[in-house]
């Protein structure tokens, strides 16, 4: 590890204060078109976090999600580009680039699941009509008058999708040879053929920001903090490692993993779970690569801390020492355990974007190792309720052992079964029932709900900041769970409708974190 000093933490995020947020994703919320987005429908979640006395917003990845992949935000096409399935359809009907029939063509929607291939096709049409009248009318001119020009990465992503799209959405190592090899005569040749589309694609991105920005003013104005999501890997059908490979473990003929990314047997798999992304070579002897590696990633957090004011960094450990699964295993099993680049990579992150609010997301099979860097670097590392409850006294999700206020309590995190699904789940029998009641000063013969009980228990603890995801503060059940890690298929599709989002909850919640100092 370096001997460098620890890479100084920013004053401004779990410093002498005490406060709370809830964790709701951006495709959650209520509105009309099937998904929330990041017009009208964020904007009005911001008033209830508001009322409800809350003043962070934890949110999941913004990237372009991929059907293959289930629409996981964390196997995107994309690490720094927003999804078009996030943009507001009336923010479009206000600018006047879709027409009132458009917006209402797509008819009624399910306010309980994401629809995902139907929300795609609809806002797909919206999205082509209005660039058409951006395109040929001179009254857009100046919708992006506040943006520079599109960066590098932005053309690269363009580029990809429109070919991906003349293609057939087949992925990049498929296409043919001078295209997925970027061979200069064969870019120009797609620049050329594809042009409009490419453009296209610059547009929904160009959309999203500006997009973005109206909600990031209105999060400043009503001081609620935005915490992101940065997934450490990237999928492998990707603009990134399309235009990067040689940051990655590839063949050299195939362009396919040598190895790939995922963890060994853990609470949520028997038989781990291989998650397929292509590993950093973090290792390369290459100078130019390690240099480049660096470039990539603070473009990339750079770019996340444009969009929110805290990052939670998925799959910390990672940088510590990550599990490697040859390519060709089904499961992770078999991997092995390999080391990250440390505290050396955090170094020379500060060097270039100087201090960063972080959330050291470190669950899972987490070493000694792990939690001496994350100490070292003094980033907050996260404490789950649903996993403190297994009969050991010392274990370090139990409020008690908590041994600093530097952290962040959840009842459960996205992955986890809402609270009340947990609760009354198969995994706990009734003695543990008694148990984790009797720990928020409750009986099993008491009328507290449990999640009120695990809330209380995040709220009171010494936790500089405590997030409660918006199922459990709702008390939902196990059929609004947001994702099963191993479940490839049903997840990321739940929805609140605006019913739920009374002004009785919201005055119920300002009172219970007032109670509790936060």
């Amino acid at each position: 590890m370096s001997t460098r000093p620890p890479v100084p933490a920013a004053r401004t995020f779990l410093h002498d204060e005490r406060a709370s947020g809830i964790l709701a994703h951006l495709t959650s919320l209520p509105g009309p078109f099937g998904i929330g987005d990041i017009g009208p429908a964020a904007l009005a979640f911001l008033d209830f976090l508001a009322a409800a006395g809350q003043r962070y917003w934890q949110i999941l990845p913004t990237c372009p999600t991929n059907p293959v992949f289930d629409n996981s935000p964390y196997m995107s096409t994309s690490a720094r580009a927003g999804s078009p399935l996030l943009l507001a359809p009336q923010l479009l009907h206000d600018q006047g680039l879709i027409t009132t029939a458009e917006l209402a063509a797509g008819g009624d929607f399910s306010p309980y699941l994401v629809d995902y291939q139907r929300v795609a096709r609809f806002k797909s049409q919206l999205l082509d009509q209005a660039f058409h009248r951006f395109s040929r009318s001179s009254r857009h001119a100046d919708l992006f008058a506040d943006q520079p020009g599109p960066e590098p990465w932005m053309q690269d992503f363009a580029l990809f999708m429109a070919i991906k799209e003349a293609h057939r959405n087949a992925p990049w190592f498929s296409w043919p040879r001078g295209l997925a090899r970027r061979e200069p005569k064969a870019l120009t040749k797609a620049r050329a053929a594809y042009r409009s589309r490419i453009e296209y694609y610059l547009f929904e991105q160009r959309l999203f920001l500006a997009q973005w920005s109206r909600l990031k003013k209105g999060a400043a104005q009503r001081k609620i903090r935005l915490i992101g999501d940065i997934p450490i890997y990237i999928g492998l059908d990707s603009a990134d490692v399309w235009a990067h490979t040689d940051l990655f473990e590839l063949h050299p003929k195939t362009l396919q993993p040598l190895r790939v990314a995922g963890v060994p047997p853990d609470y949520f798999s028997a038989t781990g779970q291989r998650w397929g992304n292509p590993l950093y070579r973090w290792h390369s002897t290459d100078r130019d690569v390690q240099k480049h590696l660096i470039d990539w990633w603070v473009s990339r957090l750079r770019c996340v801390f444009d969009l929110v004011d805290v990052v939670r960094i998925d799959h910390f450990r990672a940088f510590e020492s990550y599990w490697a699964v040859p390519a060709d295993e089904e499961t992770a099993l078999n991997g092995t355990w390999e080391p990250g680049p440390g505290a050396t990579f955090f170094h020379a992150v500060h060097d270039r974007l100087g201090p960063l609010d972080i959330i050291a997301e470190d669950l899972g099979d987490i070493s000694p190792e792990v939690i001496a860097l994350r100490d070292n670097l003094d980033l907050p590392g996260m404490k789950v309720l649903q996993f403190a409850f297994d009969g050991n006294p010392a274990n370090p999700f139990l409020p008690y052992n908590f041994t600093s206020p530097r952290c962040v309590v959840y009842t459960g995190t996205h992955d986890n079964d809402t609270t009340l699904g947990w609760f009354l789940s198969e995994r706990l029998t009734e003695n543990d029932q008694q148990r984790i009641k009797r720990f928020a000063n409750r009986e099993m013969h008491d009328h507290s709900p449990i999640h009120e009980d695990l809330l209380y228990l995040a709220l009171s603890s010494v936790a500089a900041l405590a997030v409660t995801p918006l199922q459990d503060l709702l008390g939902f059940g196990s059929d609004c769970r947001m994702n099963t890690p191993g479940v490839p298929e049903g997840n990321w599709r739940w929805r609140c409708a605006a019913e739920f989002l009374s002004n009785d909850l919201a005055s119920r919640t300002r009172e219970i974190t007032q109670r509790f100092g936060r």
